[in-house]
């Protein structure tokens, strides 16, 4: 399943235009294809969203479901992501005024909502609830037999959450279609899994399993592709991630991209952030588990720069390439060329 393309979007949003925790949104007016008609945020209505966000799609901020129902919307798609995965209080009379207008929805949350009475009662012929975080059937423990693939296996890892590990494979993606390589992005989670349809909620899964459903799903595609692009998850240096590792077990990359917030200098609850070619070697070690498994090489940076001014972010790229020796690029605002080529020369 993914969003449907033939039918019109809201996007919930709240404090996530301007905020941080409006990732899922903001990924889908950045690259999905549906037809999306309205974005909910009572902290900038009215305003432009290309102004705010840089992305180039021109669609109206409105405060509330009951303003957006002007635009004729079929489907709202909950655009938050939180920490812990947990719907805000004050989103419920949203959702309940949107069912009740007959639209479906679509929720990336881990808290299941298909499942509640009162919502279910609201529901009527043709409209639906897609919880999107659901464990996949017949998953299985790893076994490394990913390493086994001919093709190339491209694994971004961070060093924090939603810094955008997403957008990075997605950027290396299209730059490797546009190359005419047999091409394929790996979702492992909620927007990824809106935007493609096929893919892994992977902080859905039972961690015994987690790297199983990794592989299964690399194992899949891995023999008609040339090169795959898997979206990471987490971060080795956050206290409250788990994925990072299943990710790099089941998928057995040939190569990392490690993606980093400019400026940014700390995790949850300051936890300080090492200087990133300490981060660099902490995910190859990782990676190789010190010889057990092949060297896996993070291949080159992609630096997030969206507070930046543009000179700011170029004087950005340049810093972190002369502290780490590796190719460095903001992929949304530069393109991924830069992070492809050092792929393919790794």
């Amino acid at each position: 399943m993914r969003l449907p393309l033939n039918q019109r979007v809201a996007i919930l949003l709240h404090e996530g235009i301007k905020g941080t925790r409006g990732k899922t949104g903001l990924s889908l007016l950045r690259y999905s294809e549906a037809p999306i008609v309205v974005a909910i945020d009572r902290e900038c209505p009215g305003q432009s969203l290309p102004e705010l966000t840089g992305i180039r799609r021109d669609v109206p901020i409105v405060a509330s479901v009951s303003a957006a129902l002007e635009y004729k919307p079929q489907v709202l798609v909950i655009g938050i992501a939180p920490l812990g995965g947990v719907l805000p209080d004050d989103y419920w009379h949203d959702i309940k005024d949107a069912l009740a207008a007959g639209m479906s929805l679509v929720n990336g949350l881990h808290v299941p909502l298909s499942t509640i009475p009162d919502l279910k009662a609201l529901l009527k012929p043709g409209q639906m609830i897609w919880d999107v975080r659901k464990e996949p059937p017949n998953l299985s423990v790893a076994t490394a037999m990913a390493r086994t693939l001919p093709c190339r296996r491209v694994l971004t890892v961070g060093t924090d959450m939603a810094v955008g590990k997403m957008s990075t494979s997605l950027e290396l993606h299209w730059a490797s279609k546009l190359r005419g390589w047999r091409s394929k992005f790996l979702p492992t989670g909620q927007t990824g899994l809106m935007l493609e349809g096929d893919g892994i909620p992977l902080d859905a899964v039972r961690v015994d399993f987690a790297a199983g459903a990794v592989e299964q799903m690399v194992m899949r595609y891995g023999k008609n592709y040339d090169i795959l692009h898997i979206e990471g998850q987490g971060s080795l240096l956050h206290p409250s991630s788990t994925a990072t590792l299943p990710l790099i077990r089941g998928s057995q990359p040939t190569q990392m991209i490690l993606v980093h917030r400019a400026g940014q200098t700390e995790v949850a609850d300051g936890i300080p952030i090492p200087p990133l070619i300490d981060v660099v070697k902490l995910y190859e070690t990782v990676a190789s588990a010190g010889g057990a498994y092949p060297k896996v090489p993070v291949a080159a940076i992609a630096l997030n720069t969206r507070q930046f001014s543009e000179a700011e972010a170029k004087a950005a790229i340049a810093q972190t390439e002369a502290e780490t020796g590796l190719p460095c690029t903001d992929p949304i605002r530069f393109g991924a060329d830069k992070l492809l080529d050092a792929v393919m020369q790794n």
